[in-house]
């Protein structure tokens, strides 16, 4: 037994009381822990059931539901999760045939940091045994961005302002002591089993943490099923197995993929990597290239992290698995297309100058589909210039970082229909950082539990749209939707549409300035947000505190302003504080805005704090149709008409009942 292990306590004040008790029900299918009706036509379907623990049958302990960063609870799926001590268990009822299932999960961390293992019996039908190994290796990291792996490790930055202990060390004020561990975060990880036989709707999957158990406790989150398509076979491709890689992943494989991608280009084939895992530790060069694996279920890249003997002129200390389109300042790379394979990596720590990432480089003209990519730094890392780039169907999961960033001078391109979840950073991302991104769709994503940032981020950029995606269970320090100027990216311009989509369970606290965020939230710190910004048809349920937020950051509320800003048909179902919260100059429109369960005024008008005679910097206009609100009346009182002032700095919060149905 690991008596010490970190999180225990973490867990243990976040359990409800007493065993759950059983359903009367076979586990219901949710999507991001909602009533899919809720949800119809918004984010990615690729073809599995999810069931959360919290609803199925267990003689463990329901943790939460809480949202308080750093704890079990927040960091789950739907806020809610199961703890099984040793000899406990949690079964789900499948709702349709399966032969392959996910679980998400949570062990301890070792008292001094690097993860544990601990072992999961997975049965059908009370037989059929199996056995898992999970690990908390991937999972716990500690402190201030970019974080530790050390559960003891003191302040990574002193001259920081640290909200939780009040202290600005200095040479004259010492500092108070400093709590460890300190920020523990990022808990969960998932794992993969094929169940190598294909079961019915109504069969029996019972996951035990067995009695033997190294983990004092292993917290089930959720189980998605699926029946998974058999391995494709290309005999027309150049496969890679006469080039000499080992499928069996003993010996490394990445000299003899370059191989076959040096021959299929001659040859004008394919590459094709039939059903094993192929040891890759570095990155594959693509370039003209198709590369077709037998399914991301059969066909794995694995790969260790390694330490360079110096640092790459990038600035990289290591490397690892990854397939790199050439770099921008190189020309890029061209007519490359990845399909229907796995990259498992090996990152366990945040270094920020390292290329270890699923997915690099410059890809134009190109298509990346059917990938599941874990544990590597962020799934993809595009860096432009490139453009015409097609990144669909694909899952990413358990990383260090963003999921898919879309990174300077990104065009025309589409990410659509993928579904990430447990990301480090923001989950799908546009940073036009010195060049702008431009004329790129994110549609029907899902994006699930990202630790820290954004579901969805802008930063900058021309002709964006965000389209009919789910965001869920944002955690800490961001919001489902961002809209920002920040991070040296270039202004907003042309038309950015943001709509349709659904976010749930958002609109999180934010560490530093202390306030409640929105499920979108619009930042002005290095410009003004002035382009034709729409935000039309989205659905924002069970907001934490703010559905919509309009900021521009206290040092430059002078300089910078939010304008030309248009919401319309939007429901707003749930809101800790208020409808709308303004803390910034300038103006929005709304029109058709519908509001219900607001647990505070409907908008907080704070304007840029000057509090003048003639009312706040920030005008709301009413275009009509706007309806609905809370317990304080209508969410647009007639009071809060253009160039009123109403602030209320942080109201009190009051938690919204679960969504419904919208009669």
């Amino acid at each position: 037994m690991i008596a010490a292990a970190v999180g225990f306590s973490t867990l243990t004040a976040a359990a409800a009381a007493g065993p759950a008790s059983r359903p009367a029900a076979p586990t219901r299918v949710t999507r991001a822990a909602l009533d899919p009706s809720l949800v119809a036509g918004r984010g990615a379907d690729l073809g599995f059931s999810e069931q959360e623990a919290e609803n199925a049958v267990t003689d463990g302990t329901i943790v939460g539901p809480g949202r308080d960063a750093y704890t079990l609870a927040a960091e789950a799926s739907g806020r809610s999760a199961v703890a099984l001590e040793p000899g406990q268990y949690v079964e789900f009822t499948l709702p349709a045939a399966a032969d392959a299932i996910t679980v998400r999960y949570s062990i301890p961390d070792a008292a001094t940091g690097g993860g544990t293992t601990a072992p999961l019996d997975v049965a059908v039908n009370g037989r059929d045994h199996r056995s898992m190994t999970l690990t908390s290796q991937y999972a716990w990291l500690y402190n201030e961005y970019p974080f530790s792996n050390d559960p003891a490790a003191g302040p990574l930055h002193p001259d920081w302002w640290t909200t939780e202990c009040g202290c600005v060390p200095d040479a004259t004020t010492p500092a108070p002591a400093f709590p460890t561990p300190f920020r523990p975060n990022h808990f969960y990880d998932e794992q993969r089993l094929l169940l190598g036989r294909t079961y019915h709707a109504g069969d029996v999957v019972r996951l035990t943490a067995p009695a033997g158990s190294t983990a004092p406790t292993t917290t089930i989150d959720l189980l998605d099923s699926q029946l998974v398509a058999p391995p494709k076979v290309d005999a027309r491709a150049a496969d890679v197995l006469l080039f000499g890689a080992d499928p069996s992943g003993r010996r490394d494989s990445a000299e003899a993929i370059d191989r076959a991608i040096a021959f299929a280009r001659k040859a004008h084939l394919p590459v094709y990597i039939p059903p094993g895992t192929y040891q890759v530790n570095r990155h594959i060069i693509v370039d003209d290239v198709t590369i077709e694996g037998a399914g991301s279920w059969y066909t794995i890249l694995k790969g260790h992290q390694v330490t360079l003997p110096a640092p790459a002129p990038d600035g990289s200390v290591h490397t690892g698995v990854g397939l790199y389109g050439r770099d921008a300042s190189a020309g890029g790379s061209h007519n490359v297309h990845l399909s229907g394979f796995a990259i498992e990596g090996d990152v366990r720590e945040r270094i920020d100058t390292d290329q270890v990432n699923g997915i690099g480089g410059a890809l134009s003209d190109s298509s990346i589909e059917g990938l599941y990519i874990h544990h590597t730094k962020a799934g993809m890392w595009l860096d432009g210039p490139m453009t015409n780039l097609t990144v669909s169907g694909n899952q990413i999961a358990d990383q260090i970082a963003d999921g898919i960033n879309f990174h300077t001078g990104v065009t025309n391109s589409v990410v659509r229909g993928n579904f990430l979840r447990d990301t480090g950073d923001d989950g799908l991302a546009m940073w036009s950082e010195k060049t702008a991104d431009s004329g790129d769709v994110f549609d029907h994503n899902t994006v699930q539990t990202p630790v820290l940032a954004n579901g969805i981020a802008l930063y900058g950029g021309s002709d964006l749209t965000v389209t009919d995606n789910l965001v869920a269970d944002p955690i800490r320090e961001g919001s489902a939707l961002q809209i920002g100027t920040r991070f040296g990216a270039v202004p907003f311009s042309g038309r950015i549409r943001v709509g349709d989509n659904t976010t749930v369970r958002s609109g999180t606290f934010e560490l530093n300035w202390k306030i409640g965020l929105g499920a979108i939230w619009i930042y002005a710190l290095e410009h003004s947000v002035d382009a034709d910004l729409e935000v039309t048809g989205d659905d924002f349920l069970d907001n934490t505190y703010n559905a919509i937020m309009m900021v521009s950051d206290w040092p430059v509320k002078d300089q910078y302003s939010i304008t030309n800003v248009h919401f319309s048909d939007i429901k707003v179902d749930g809101t800790g504080t208020d409808v709308v919260s303004a803390r910034a100059a300038g103006g929005a429109t709304f029109q058709n805005v519908q509001a219900r369960n607001v647990g505070a005024v409907g908008i907080d008008n704070c304007g840029s704090f000057h509090f003048t005679p003639a009312g706040s910097e920030f005008t709301v206009t009413d275009l009509g149709g706007n309806t609905g609100g809370g317990t304080t009346g209508p969410w647009m009182a007639g009071w809060e008409l253009p160039n009123t002032l109403t602030c209320d700095d942080r109201p009190v919060v009051v938690a919204p009942p679960g969504p419904s149905p919208w009669s």
